[in-house]
């Protein structure tokens, strides 16, 4: 009984993970129709600036904890801003070439974090307490599960709450919908998609130094792995849509704890194999619309 409540809760912790990482991608797919294949690139960036501010400020500690967490998140949206402003813009509605530029950016991102840090993994340390378990029927879970758990329901409730009830997230829906109309209106819509960008990218900074903390260490390619877990539950969860995000996380994550404890360790395989079932049953996914 007590594994079985290890592996459930650990799931969702990992599913957690999955979503902080997919959250920003749905998003600005979902409402920009962009494949950012750089968005790993947001992540590691992050966790390297999120290491280095706890380092700087004394890793033991939960302030530097949560500086890292806000550090993180500015670096993620200031990035993700530049990229958009820099590189997406002039290619909207060209998808190929958007694909093409964002492939080139993450790998040069990578090239550029070895050159920075190294191609080795460099150990992190946080708080005493993430290190410590916490006892729930008999299974010990790691703390660092609840704090990823924490932070994705934060992350998913702003995000809902920034779409349905401030007048960005309305501008935001409606220019998606139809967005020559809002133009006439005299709104500027590009703001509101360089404002989904960087407010993805945010999403993957908060992702990516909770990440360095459930991993232990931090590098180069850490963004590029979470990345291919990240495109595989949007697309089980349907293309755009954040809900859809939410509950693909947990069940690839917790599908793959279980594979992982009692099949052999094959929980990647499963995870492949699921993905394949939705795309043959339900290409738009768990929650996807079907497009034109």
């Amino acid at each position: 009984m007590s594994s079985i409540v290890l592996i459930l809760i650990t799931g969702v912790g990992l599913g957690a993970l999955y979503f902080l990482v997919a959250s920003g991608l749905s998003l600005i797919y979902g409402l920009m129709h962009v494949l950012n294949f750089a968005h790993g690139a947001f992540l590691t960036l992050s966790a390297f600036i999120g290491w280095w501010v706890a380092q700087s400020l004394g890793t033991a500690s939960w302030g530097s904890f949560l500086v890292s967490i806000l550090v993180g998140a500015v670096v993620g949206g200031i990035f993700a801003t530049l990229t958009e402003l820099l590189l997406i813009r002039p290619l909207y509605e060209r998808h190929i070439e958007q694909v093409l530029v964002t492939v080139g950016l993450s790998f040069a991102a990578v090239a550029l974090f070895e050159g920075i840090w190294g191609t080795d993994a460099i150990n992190i340390a946080g708080p005493p307490w993430l290190k410590g378990t916490t006892e729930v029927l008999g299974a010990r879970i790691p703390n660092t599960y609840w704090v990823l758990m924490v932070a994705a329901g934060l992350v998913l409730a702003l995000l809902v709450l920034f779409l349905r009830k401030t007048r960005y997230g309305m501008i935001i829906r409606a220019g998606v919908e139809n967005r020559s109309m809002v133009t006439a209106l005299g709104i500027d819509v590009r703001k509101s998609f360089t404002l989904v960008f960087a407010i993805g990218g945010a999403a993957a900074g908060i992702g990516g130094v909770l990440a360095m903390h459930w991993y232990t260490y931090v590098s180069a390619h850490m963004g590029a792995t979470l990345l291919i877990f990240a495109f595989i539950v949007t697309v089980i969860g349907g293309l755009g849509s954040l809900t859809g995000a939410a509950i693909a996380s947990v069940l690839v994550a917790v599908l793959q704890q279980f594979a992982n404890v009692y099949l052999g360790g094959s929980g990647d395989f499963i995870v492949v194999a699921l993905l394949a079932l939705v795309l043959l049953v339900r290409p738009t996914g768990l929650m996807g619309r079907k497009t034109a």
